[in-house]
């Protein structure tokens, strides 16, 4: 496999993971809806949603994987579109996606904050270097 489809293929897997996290965020808000009997009206907007679910950990990480991500779909087009993908790239955005793997299942799971940020700040690290070796390649 090129560089540029493994590229390619890691944005599909960061899609994967918002696809399975958005699974996981409709399961807990049905069945805390169902559970609780909160009528849907009642949790309309973000405010209001806020003051009534418990569970928020998957809707929380749901909304993180349309942060820091975007860079990274970005910076994937970009080394695309410009033919400078190669293996260094490669390895790198699979271990970046790998690392918001982690930070989901810990989100969505067991929650303990500071696994957690280690997993977003090493995510963020490599997503930096990527884009560092990506604009010092462009001078």
């Amino acid at each position: 496999m090129n560089a540029s489809s493994s590229l390619v293929l890691s944005c599909a897997a960061m899609v994967l993971l918002t696809g399975i996290v958005a699974v996981r965020m409709l399961l807990a808000r049905v069945g805390e809806m169902k559970a609780r009997r909160i009528h849907p009206q009642t949790v309309a907007t973000s405010r209001q949603a806020a003051e009534h679910y418990h569970q928020v950990q998957a809707a929380d990480n749901y909304r993180n994987l349309f942060e820091m991500p975007v860079l990274f779909y970005l910076l994937c087009a970009l080394l695309v579109a410009l033919n400078k993908a190669d293996s260094l790239y490669a390895a790198g955005a699979w271990a970046y996606v790998l690392l918001r793997c982690i930070h989901s299942y810990i989100h969505t799971g067991y929650n303990k904050v500071m696994h957690r940020f280690k997993a977003f700040l090493a995510s963020g690290v490599v997503l930096a270097v990527l884009w560092g070796r990506l604009a010092l390649q462009s001078l």
